[in-house]
């Protein structure tokens, strides 16, 4: 600023004229563009160590190596290092393609809404990029433009700037031309200066820009937020824990079949070792990090259909977790636009005008007389509409477009010559107009309590009633009143404005969504606690509140200043009372999700401003609105929402508690036999009779009949009572619930059942050979774990319905057992995978075991249904 203009002449000169051409570019280059510096993203290098040292990476990868090795040093053949070597591949593959498609989403989001500002330049006015904006532009602000940069105001002319994303303030800033700039330590403070991403809701001004990009206030937030480390999600803990379990399994399942083999003298070293490193790939379900992440991709993907865009691909499944649910009001519950309820007419009853029912005589002059003393505008656009004020006149505006009063129509017949802008000092703002018959009309529009009207006695009382009922309902009032003139009065604003006759108020909201209240309900139904977080007003909010059902008797809201007054441990001891927080700062924020998370809830934090982004960043899963969200706050967050709706996050709870049973399912669909894989080795191994199936048999299965299968579990759709249910509590195991239990039943009935399938086949029918045993074990063991993903994929009772829910995967199925079928028929494969043709008797046979574990498996299920539902019934 020195170096531009140093006497107030200079300066008044300087800001007709602007920076020149060749400044610009100086500055651009010194400085650079005007934008917020995301975190530099990992680099493909840094994305694919992340993949490749997940737990159940390295197992995969271990077992490449060795069966590498034994295919190198001991002829040991490369099916095994080739199709585990695919796998890690794929899954690798996935992984990086769907977090390129999280940011693609992102970015595309950004590109919504590109800002401009209009700055002057060589003594011109121009409109530009705000990218394009350097250090010492001239730039221009007027009613709703979004303020490019941060600066100091050089003129203002009735300018208010809401500054929500910074303070958390919703009351706009009126600015002037005293104050003491940076030397306030508060931004709300500074009102000779405005910021980067605050918006103008009134009047106009000029400001010089001193600082762009990361270096305005809005950037150090932004630099700050950007050193966030990402948490692990429950997931992710939970799959850690059940790959090292499985890790531990495999280790010394395949240590203890090496040792009998070498003890019993089955084959050769490099035979045993063989067999060893097969049993151990076995106990590793292959497909599983597949599994989860196809199962995220597609929760992302039916998440962004219902208006929820997820950043990390993890949250997909934390959100299905939830127990809390902290929520901003305003156009989350709310519909972010004030609208008039009701108005009262001095003599008349209270009207309830939110029906946009047919107004009086006396309403539609109590409408003109806001109408005059107004000054916002909406314009219908292409893409909507086009809104210039702020938002209580802009409800006046509504009210009268709904009844099809124009406010061009009553200053045509009352042409407004004079003004004196909000002020507030005294709460309101003054028009005066000239009227057909020579008069002249003014009005006076504010507060109540600071319009100097004439009444009696009884018709303050009337009116004080009568406002007294607004406010207990939250309503925001404002009164009008007017005096005639029979000549212009001048311009003496103060002796103006007395004895005015009371023309009647009205009463203001921002009513909730017409979907917040079933939303509200359908979370409590869950299990999930709604909590209203917001910056207005106490009794607002409680109002409010009460309406969608957050709050209810015995509740507590509470203020920002009884917060204060409550210690952390406090706090957390009074938090779960508390379903209301008003005009509450960002540390308090941040101190709410920390009360909660001490209890050991997981929290899902709603924000739009950057004052929101450090509590969005602390939640266990931070959502953004889309539309009126700063890009701040979109990168602190996980989930970003498009609609900028409560029910949205609702939405996306079920889909990813759905998306967390159906990984869970996959988990027991594919881990149990594999379990009976292993206990199916060390059991024939102990009775002597060595390995009944080769590497590639096990491999064979456990990618193509349960891998493939378990890929279309992701797609399976959410059951009735997944939101019936209470979220899962932090510390629950992945086995809790009845997991481990069918798990272990399921290993139990295969290892029982194809042991006696192999010694059926190896012993007691004709042909009395090991390799007749192997192919009518293989055959059992492949098509039955197939086959039982039907029991497994409904937690109720199995229904043709439920069988045809999922056509994806009874297409995969249909294929997979045809590719296991034509396998051992035809003599090439059969001979690639060590089968042998079998005899009608024994495919019959076959076929029939096949069917054994899901008739035991949904036995077991609907005893236990019906034990539970006779439990319900009893209760």
């Amino acid at each position: 600023m020195n170096q531009i203009a140093h006497t107030k002449e200079e300066r008044r000169d300087f800001i007709h004229q602007g920076l020149s051409a060749k400044e610009v570019k100086d500055r651009q280059a010194l400085d650079g563009k005007n934008e917020l510096q995301e975190q530099k993203p990992p680099s493909v290098w840094r994305k694919l160590l992340q993949q490749l040292t997940e737990i159940t990476a390295i197992i995969l990868l271990v077992a490449v190596g060795i069966s590498t090795y034994m295919a190198i040093a001991l002829d040991g053949g490369w099916t095994k290092p080739i199709v585990i070597g695919a796998i890690v591949i794929l899954n690798v593959a996935i992984g990086l393609y769907q977090e390129q498609s999280a940011e693609k989403a992102l970015a595309a989001l950004k590109q919504m809404s590109v800002p401009t500002a209009k700055v002057r330049r060589d003594g011109t006015v121009q409109e530009i990029a705000a990218a394009d904006i350097v250090v010492g532009d001239v730039v221009l602000l007027n009613a709703g433009d979004r303020v490019p940069a941060d600066g100091l105001l050089e003129s203002v002319t009735a300018l208010a700037v809401d500054e929500a994303i910074l303070t958390g303030e919703s009351e706009a800033v009126e600015k002037s031309l005293t104050g003491n700039g940076k030397d306030v330590e508060s931004i709300g403070d500074q009102v000779n200066r405005v910021f980067a991403g605050t918006s103008v809701t009134r009047g106009s001004g000029t400001m010089i820009v001193t600082a762009i990009g990361m270096a305005t206030e809005l950037g150090e937030i932004a630099g700050l937020l950007n050193k966030t480390k990402p948490k692990q999600t429950l997931l992710q803990k939970r799959l850690s824990r059940l790959a090292l379990t499985l890790t531990g399994v495999a280790i010394a399942g395949g240590v203890l079949i090496f040792m009998l083999s070498m003890t019993q003298r089955l084959g050769s070293v490099a035979d045993n070792l063989m067999m060893g490193v097969s049993l151990a790939v076995a106990a590793v379900p292959e497909t599983l990090p597949v599994i989860v992440t196809i199962s995220l991709a597609v929760g992302v993907q039916k998440m962004a259909k219902r208006h929820a865009i997820i950043r990390q691909i993890s949250a997909v499944e934390t959100i299905g977790s939830i127990d809390v649910i902290a929520s901003d009001k305003t156009g989350t519950l709310t519909q972010n636009q004030m609208t008039i309820t009701r108005l009262w007419v001095p003599g008349e009853q209270p009207a309830d005008i939110s029906h946009n029912g047919e107004l009086d005589a006396s309403a539609t002059r109590l409408l003109r007389y806001f109408g005059l003393a107004t000054n916002a505008t909406i314009v219908a656009t292409d893409d909507g509409e086009q809104t210039t004020g702020d938002a209580t006149e802009l409800a006046i505006v509504r009210l009268m477009q709904q009844h099809s009063l124009s406010r061009n129509k009553f200053e045509q017949e009352a042409p407004r010559v004079a003004e004196r802008p909000f002020s507030s000092d005294v709460k309101s703002m003054a028009t005066l107009h000239e009227l057909t018959d020579g008069k002249f009309l003014l009005i006076v529009k504010g507060a109540v309590d600071r319009l100097p009207v004439k009444l009696s006695q009884t018709e303050r009382r009337r009116l004080d009633d009568v406002h007294d009922a607004f406010a207990h309902d939250a309503l925001r009032v404002l009164a009008v009143g007017y005096r005639v003139f029979d000549s212009d009065p001048g311009r003496d604003w103060e002796k103006l404005e007395g004895d005015l006759t009371f023309a009647g108020i009205i009463g203001l909201i921002d009513p909730p969504r017409p979907e917040a209240a079933p939303a509200v309900q359908q979370a409590r139904d869950a299990g999930i606690k709604p909590v209203m977080i917001t910056g207005d007003h106490k009794e607002t909010a409680r109002a409010i509140a009460e309406q969608i059902g957050i709050y209810r008797d015995g509740d507590l809201a509470i203020s920002g200043r009884e917060l204060n007054a409550w210690s952390d441990e406090e706090l957390a001891d009074k938090v779960e009372q508390v379903s209301v927080f008003a005009r509450v700062s960002p540390e308090d924020k941040i101190r709410i999700v920390n009360a909660w998370q001490s209890h050991g809830k997981i929290v899902a934090m709603t924000g739009d401003g950057v004052n929101d982004a450090p509590a969005l960043k602390a939640a266990d899963v931070g959502v953004a609105m889309g539309i009126t969200g700063t890009e701040v706050a979109k990168g602190a967050a996980d989930v970003i929402l498009t609609d900028d709706n409560f029910a949205t996050i609702i939405d996306a709870v079920d889909s990813g508690r759905t998306i967390y049973q159906n990984i869970l399912k996959a988990v027991e669909f594919l881990v149990g036999v594999n379990f009976a894989q292993i206990f199916l080795m060390i059991g024939s191994v102990l009775m002597g009779w060595g390995a009944p199936l080769i590497a590639e048999q096990l491999l064979l299965i456990n990618v193509l009949a349960d891998g493939i299968p378990g890929f279309y579990l992701a797609r399976e759709p959410g059951e009735r009572s997944a939101m019936k249910r209470p979220p899962i509590p932090n510390e629950q195991s992945i086995f809790a619930n009845g997991l481990g239990k069918r798990m272990a039943w399921r290993a139990g009935i295969y290892t029982v059942l194809t042991l006696g399938i192999y010694a059926l086949g190896r012993f007691g029918l004709t042909g009395n050979k090991a390799v007749v045993g192997s192919t009518m074990l293989f055959l059992v063991l492949a098509l039955g774990s197939m086959i039982d993903i039907y029991p497994i994929k409904r937690r109720e009772p199995m229904t043709w319905a439920s069988i045809k829910a999922n056509r994806s995967l009874n297409l995969a199925l249909g294929t997979a057992a045809a590719i296991i079928v034509l396998i051992a028929l035809i003599p090439a494969l059969q001979g690639a995978f060590g089968l042998t043709s079998l005899t009608p008797v024994q495919w019959l046979i076959s076929l029939v075991a096949a069917l054994i574990p899901t008739a035991i498996l949904e036995g077991l299920k609907r005893l236990d249904w019906r034990k539970r539902s006779g439990a319900v019934v009893t209760e």
